[in-house]
């Protein structure tokens, strides 16, 4: 029966790593729709959703069920309770990579992002396929050095959301209301795209030494 229990743990935290490679698969794929006006991209990425909310729902049951049957505690209830607050985190990041692909969908066959700011994007959009896959080993190995080095690729994420805003706020910038609206709403959803993968990573390291931050 405890070999069972344990397995049953094993399979949550492997669905959890396979949610944040789908995770860091949506961002890369919407970051493509952005920054190349791709449609098909876009609407592959809005399709996607479906699966990291199933993911969530699936894995949410199979928690609340170990929780119900085998009523685990100390270190094991430290672990199917952060493997709920994860699963959260996993479907916004999910929800965030639709944001981004809605917007490049939106401005088809335009970009929605002016030619100027591609490159801080496709930077964006590189670091939270990073955090993502960061996310996952985390989630795989509890290594909480590795869950401190998500700390530092956030700190780039923010120096590039603030970059943004360098840009938007200069008095050269004559792309209009909507254009800067638009690269306002991108620049959060990377933001907090990036913060959700550090909250995967505190919640690790919750399980690993009990300590919350």
């Amino acid at each position: 029966m405890r070999d069972a229990y344990h397995e049953q743990l094993d399979a949550v935290n492997g669905r959890l790593v396979g949610m944040t490679r789908k995770a860091g698969e949506q961002i890369q794929l919407a970051t493509r729709a952005l920054l190349g006006a791709e449609l098909d991209a876009a609407e592959k990425t809005v399709a996607g959703d479906a699966v990291i909310n199933r993911d969530r729902h699936e894995v949410d049951e199979q928690v609340i069920e170990v929780m119900a049957t085998q009523g685990p505690v100390a270190r094991d209830l430290r672990v199917v309770t952060a493997a709920l607050r994860i699963t959260a985190d996993i479907e916004r990041m999910g929800d965030l990579a639709v944001h981004v692909a809605k917007i490049a969908r939106m401005r088809y066959p335009d970009h929605a992002v002016p030619e100027e700011l591609r490159s801080t994007f496709a930077s964006m959009g590189t670091t939270a396929v990073e955090m993502a896959d960061k996310a996952g080993q985390v989630i795989s190995t509890r290594d909480v050095q590795t869950a401190a080095q998500l700390a530092h690729d956030d700190n780039e994420m923010d120096h590039l959301h603030r970059s943004l805003f360098l840009v938007l706020l200069d008095d050269d910038w004559d792309r209009g209301v909507e254009a800067a609206v638009d690269i306002a709403l991108l620049g959060r959803y990377y933001e907090r795209f990036a913060d959700h993968a550090v909250e995967i990573a505190g919640h690790v390291r919750y399980l690993v030494t009990g300590e919350l931050q």
